[in-house]
């Protein structure tokens, strides 16, 4: 989007309800992106849909529509499972009810361990045939650690284990070309509809892991190692995420932070919103390319609207500004506004 289209867009949002409706076509209205690539639209995600004070159940964040959630999981040596919590990492603090039947998903207790939010995903998947793709950003806060049986392979084997094919992963997308970056390139992700009741998985480094001088192997870097040697021994088909650059920066970000053998397995950038479309990016460059972009604090792009609750307006104007600025996904902490959520445009 030109400047001028991004101030036209900003000042939507100061507008009125009623100037809103005139230029601003409700979901209903919009093209029905269906039979779009999924890296041809734009969907709305959930910042940390785990916690309590979010959504009383991780259930009710996949009832919400939105189109990527959020989950933070620790694996340091204080605890012996892949934990799910947001400063804690000592114990699990979530709304993962770890449930066996649809009726355990809004039942007894929560704080389950990565296993039991799985678990809640293939309940919830099961009973929902068909519902929407829907991406499950995870933040390794500190890491994988392989050292303790919980690295990449290990990861893969639990995700496998408990979601089997309701995971979309990079060899489906693949198919018989080399690298995901060539895949992409050559015809995109299937359509929306082809991918109806799958769950896209993409990976990104923790605060705690970015912030750890000893820590010389970041997610993206050690997932991405992952992928490259899974492909060199045919095992490709056995993983089950997408690493994801993590941050907006002009340019192809990948060239200076990795070797050129993994570069070619990023097809997913995670940054924030306000810098991807501050002016010095060109976002146009992912679109062309078919690669997903995750705009994060969307909330945070001048002018700034409330992070939890502005008006249905203000978020749907907020939302199709970013469609238009190349987002895949728009991420904020919008679960009060469920109509937005559902929301899904075409994207660029």
């Amino acid at each position: 989007m030109s400047p001028s289209g991004r101030l036209a867009a900003g000042a939507a949002t100061l507008a009125t309800a009623a100037l809103l409706t005139t230029v601003l076509p409700s979901p209903s209205q919009a093209a029905d992106p269906a039979a779009l690539a999924y890296s041809g639209t734009t969907s709305v995600g959930v910042h940390n849909a785990y916690l309590t004070e979010t959504y009383p159940y991780l259930a009710d964040a996949l009832d919400s529509g939105a189109g990527m959630l959020e989950l933070d999981v620790w694996t340091n040596f204080f605890g012996g499972d892949w934990r799910v919590a947001h400063d804690n990492p000592f114990a699990n603090v979530n709304n993962c009810a770890d449930a066996t039947s649809p009726d355990d998903l809004r039942t007894g207790p929560v704080n389950a361990n990565l296993a039991g939010c799985l678990d809640d995903l293939r309940v919830w998947h099961d009973a929902n045939p068909g519902h929407r793709p829907i991406q499950i950003k995870i933040e390794f806060k500190d890491g994988f650690a392989d050292n303790l049986g919980r690295g990449p392979a290990a990861f893969d084997t639990l995700v496998r284990e408990k979601l089997g094919d309701a995971v979309y992963g990079p060899g489906d997308l693949i198919g018989s070309h080399a690298t995901l970056d060539e895949a992409v390139q050559a015809g995109g992700f299937p359509t929306r509809d082809e991918l109806a009741g799958k769950f896209l998985i993409h990976l990104i480094p923790g605060t705690v892991e970015e912030n750890n001088p000893l820590d010389q192997l970041w997610t993206d870097e050690e997932y991405a190692t992952h992928l490259r040697d899974s492909a060199a021994d045919g095992t490709l088909a056995s993983t089950t995420a997408f690493p994801a650059v993590h941050g907006a920066e002009a340019g192809d970000p990948r060239t200076a932070r990795y070797d050129a053998s993994l570069r070619p397995w990023f097809v997913v950038f995670d940054g924030d919103a306000a810098t991807f479309v501050g002016g010095s990016i060109d976002t146009g460059w992912y679109t062309a390319r078919n690669y997903l972009v995750v705009m994060t604090d969307a909330h945070n792009v001048p002018p700034a609207i409330d992070p939890v609750s502005p008006t249905e307006q203000q978020a749907l104007a907020r939302v199709a500004e970013l469609a238009a600025d190349g987002a895949s996904v728009v991420s904020s902490d919008w679960h009060t506004l469920p109509s937005v959520l559902a929301t899904v445009l075409p994207r660029g």
